[in-house]
């Protein structure tokens, strides 16, 4: 059964968007190719990208928003500095195998950790507003973002399931 299973694929190659498959004459030839890649495991490259880009935009992100903040934890400046990090073990990533498999993995495992303390401070933060847990609805609506720092998590796994994956052709 093909990576792709769940979305119609039988096999790599026999997609829905494969060649001779019920979409290939309306979709381009690049989607297609992306689709035979992610059914055969062939996505290290363009996530490493995705990656660097997620990294990028996360960071200018949590700088606007512990801004506001006034970076009153010092702990605030950390995923502002894992951003950049990230992104260029992400960019590395997609010009070389090799950095694709010592920089990203170890800059995505710093950010995954990373998103993991924030998730805790933020909850705590939550705890430390007046009313607590006891005022749970209003504290999580006007504290910190309890959700926020696990998409930070999310852009460091891909940077680990990129690593892991094979490298496109």
């Amino acid at each position: 059964m093909g990576t792709l299973a769940f979305l119609g694929a039988k096999s790599p190659g026999r997609g829905p968007l494969s060649r001779g498959g019920p979409l290939s004459a309306v979709e381009p030839r690049g989607i297609q190719k992306l689709v035979r890649n992610v059914e055969t495991g062939r996505f290290e490259r363009t996530l490493s990208g995705l990656t660097a880009a997620g990294a990028l935009v996360t960071a200018a992100e949590i700088y606007l928003e512990h801004d506001k903040a006034s970076f009153g934890n010092p702990w605030m400046w950390a995923p502002v500095a894992l951003g950049p990090l990230g992104a260029a073990a992400g960019i590395g990533g997609v010009f070389s195998a090799r950095l694709a498999h010592t920089a990203l993995p170890i800059a995505s495992a710093a950010i995954v950790a990373n998103g993991l303390q924030g998730t805790y401070l933020h909850l705590r933060g939550i705890a430390q507003r007046p009313g607590g847990f006891r005022e749970l609805r209003y504290n999580v609506e006007m504290g910190p973002p309890l959700l926020a720092p696990l998409l930070v998590t999310l852009v460091g796994g891909m940077g680990i399931l990129a690593s892991i994956l094979r490298r496109e052709p």
